[in-house]
């Protein structure tokens, strides 16, 4: 008798070895409602997120327990953000599947958490309106148009935290604990090259790679999927109204500065739908937007319109402001972190990309709600006109603090523009 089940047992396993996972799912779904479809879907793509990333890639030394390592990661990542002080926001809304699953469980909790959710949304300030025309094709054009600048959208803790976790991966990736292409940290050669990058969802080539890949997303390539801190992330941005509920991120970049590092002059691989966003953390500084900048010395960067970026904000890019206008970031002042968020093109995903469940059906808060709660929504467009700069210094510059007062403010509504070396100061936190 046990000759047999251990023979039905191998049976099995080379049975289900020959399926595909799609033909796996429909035959464990067979007859299950669709909520409990998505159920089972979420549990099989959460299973096979955790066996890729608890695979063993083991560094060259032998220190250290990998699998222990990264068992102790995923506790105090998930554990994180279970404390926030702004936990709801985190936990909700996620998709019509969980909100029915939370509805059974709503109580007076749920809904003071659902007021404070609202009252954080009331107070992210949104400049909607970036104007700066420049002569396209004979044409004037605002380049700027599409571009997006929320702030306040992660509180000072949130960001401590975000940060933190960042700099956890930046630990794995050293010590070999995550897929070789997530991970890079080139050797710094000269001022402004060699910043670290991390990247979820897809491999993608800034240039053409030794195995004669060009730029863009490598499809037959594999790195991390998406952590579970990020997808937290995203929720957020859909939920606040910072990204639209139908071009939801399924990858990301992380890129981690030293002082003095930068990102040249470009425009976005179109491999990447928009629009996408970025958010920055450690340190205030500003980006260059123009349909043309010039690179002046390594890390000095020249272009008519310099955007601070405050920590905690994200910027959005779409439209015009996106595939018109090329965008660089100077040398940074101090150390610095920024995540960018993009959905890939349909057609240009990784061969054996997994679409995440838990990414899909997110819903924006319903404003109307808050009407109930008597909480205020001053969601009205912000608009700034940026002017022609009429001098060109021999250095990269970027414009005055002063000049740009923080988002909301009384004089944010200036004509002028005073041109100045960067004097961007790191926001503690």
């Amino acid at each position: 008798m046990t000759g047999e089940l251990t023979r039905w047992e191998s049976d099995g396993e080379s049975l289900l070895k020959s399926l595909e996972r799609d033909e796996i799912f429909e035959y464990l779904s067979e007859g299950f409602c669709r909520q409990c479809k998505s159920l089972l879907q979420t549990r099989i793509h959460s299973l096979v997120n955790q066996r890729v990333r608890e695979r063993e890639i083991r560094p060259k030394s032998n220190n250290g327990d990998i699998e222990g390592s990264r068992f102790l990661y995923r506790q105090r990542q998930e554990t994180r953000f279970t404390q926030m002080p702004d936990s709801s926001s985190w936990r909700k809304g996620s998709n019509s599947h969980s909100q029915s699953l939370n509805n059974s469980s709503s109580d007076g909790r749920d809904s003071e958490e659902e007021q404070n959710e609202h009252i954080r949304v009331s107070q992210v300030v949104r400049e909607k309106e970036l104007v700066y025309f420049e002569r396209i094709n004979g044409k004037p054009t605002n380049v700027l148009q599409g571009l997006e600048l929320h702030t306040g959208v992660f509180n000072a803790e949130e960001q401590r935290k975000i940060v933190e976790c960042v700099y956890d991966f930046q630990t794995m990736g050293q010590r070999g604990q995550l897929r070789e292409r997530t991970y890079s940290e080139p050797r710094k050669w000269m001022r402004g090259k060699g910043r670290v990058t991390i990247q979820f969802g897809c491999c993608y080539n800034y240039a053409v790679d030794k195995n004669g890949n060009p730029p863009g997303i490598v499809r037959d390539e594999e790195v991390d999927p998406l952590p579970f801190l990020f997808k937290k992330m995203i929720k957020r941005m859909v939920r606040w109204h910072v990204l639209p509920p139908s071009c939801i991120p399924n990858s990301c970049i992380v890129n981690i500065y030293e002082e003095g590092d930068c990102i040249p002059p470009h425009i976005d691989h179109h491999d990447f739908v928009r629009p996408f966003c970025t958010v920055s953390f450690l340190t205030e500084c500003n980006i260059l937007f123009g349909s043309n900048l010039k690179i002046l010395s390594p890390g000095e960067f020249w272009g008519p319109v310099s955007i601070p970026l405050p920590v905690g904000s994200v910027l959005v890019l779409n439209g015009n402001g996106a595939d018109i206008a090329k965008h660089c970031v100077p040398a940074v002042p101090a150390k610095r972190i920024s995540i960018t968020f993009r959905k890939m093109d349909d057609s240009k995903m990784p061969y054996r990309f997994l679409l995440d469940p838990e990414l899909d059906g997110i819903n924006p808060l319903d404003y109307s709600l808050a009407n109930h709660q008597k909480v205020h929504y001053n969601d009205k467009s912000t608009r700034r006109e940026y002017e022609p700069v009429r001098t060109r210094s021999n250095n990269s510059f970027v414009i005055e603090k002063d000049d740009f007062p923080p988002l909301g403010s009384s004089r944010a509504a200036m004509n002028g523009l005073r041109v100045s070396k960067d004097r961007s100061r790191q926001r503690k936190f």
